[in-house]
C-alpha cells in the first residue's frame, strides 16, 4: 500500500474507527462539557484539532532525541509539558485574536491540558510506530474525530433540550451519559472497517 493510501485510511480511522471520545473513551470531560451547543463545540473542536495536530508536530521528533539518549522513560512527563505550553500558547493566541470564541469557551480551554486525548494521541503514535506523516494524521484525525463527535453530541442535545420533554429522574447529566452511549454504540458499527 502506498503512504498516500495509508494515510487516508489512518485518517478516516480515526474520525470514524478509533474516534476517541466514543470508541476510546479518552477526552471525555470536554466532551460532556463543551457539547452543550453548537458554537462551543465548534470552537472547542478546533482548538483540540490545532493542539493535538500541533503536539504530535512537536513530541515525534523529541521523542526521537530520548530514545537517542536512552531516556524514552521520561515520556509521559515530557509531553504533559509540551501539551501544556501549547495549550497556553493557544490560549493566548485565542485571548488576543478571537476574544468572543475565548470568552465563550471560558474553563473549557484549559481543559485542553487535561484533555487525555491530546496526550492519548501523542503516546498512540510512538506506540504504533508511526512515521511522522503518519503520526501528523493521526493527530488530525484524531482531532477532526473529536470536533465530529463533539458536533453530534451538541446537535443530539439540542434537540432534546427544545422538542424533548425528558422524565424528572433523567435531566441534567443523566440523558447526557445516556445520549454518549447510544452514540458510542452507533459508531461500534464501524469496528473492523480496516482490519
Amino acid at each position: 500500500m502506498s503512504q498516500f493510501g495509508k494515510i487516508v485510511i489512518i485518517l478516516v480511522s480515526m474520525v470514524l474507527v478509533d474516534n476517541y471520545p466514543l470508541a476510546q473513551f479518552l477526552g471525555i470531560c470536554p466532551f460532556l462539557g463543551v457539547s452543550t451547543d453548537l458554537d462551543s463545540a465548534k470552537g472547542m473542536g478546533v482548538a483540540v484539532t490545532f493542539v493535538m495536530t500541533l503536539a504530535t508536530i512537536v513530541t515525534w521528533p523529541v521523542q526521537q532525541l530520548l530514545d537517542k539518549f536512552g531516556i524514552g522513560y521520561l515520556q509521559t512527563v515530557v509531553f504533559i509539558l509540551i501539551i501544556a505550553a501549547l495549550v497556553q500558547f493557544v490560549e493566548m493566541f485565542m485571548k488576543k485574536n478571537m476574544p468572543a470564541l475565548y470568552k465563550s469557551m471560558g474553563i473549557y480551554l484549559p481543559l485542553i491540558t487535561t484533555n487525555c486525548a491530546v496526550l492519548g494521541v501523542c503516546i498512540s503514535n510512538i506506540d504504533k510506530g508511526y512515521t511522522y506523516a503518519e503520526s501528523i494524521a493521526q493527530a488530525f484525525g484524531g482531532g477532526i474525530g473529536f470536533w465530529f463527535a463533539l458536533t453530534i453530541m451538541a446537535g443530539v442535545r439540542s434537540r432534546l433540550v427544545d422538542q424533548s420533554r425528558i422524565p424528572k429522574s433523567f435531566q441534567g447529566v443523566p440523558i447526557v451519559l445516556t445520549t454518549a452511549a447510544i452514540l458510542s454504540l452507533a459508531f461500534m458499527g464501524f469496528q473492523g472497517m480496516f482490519g
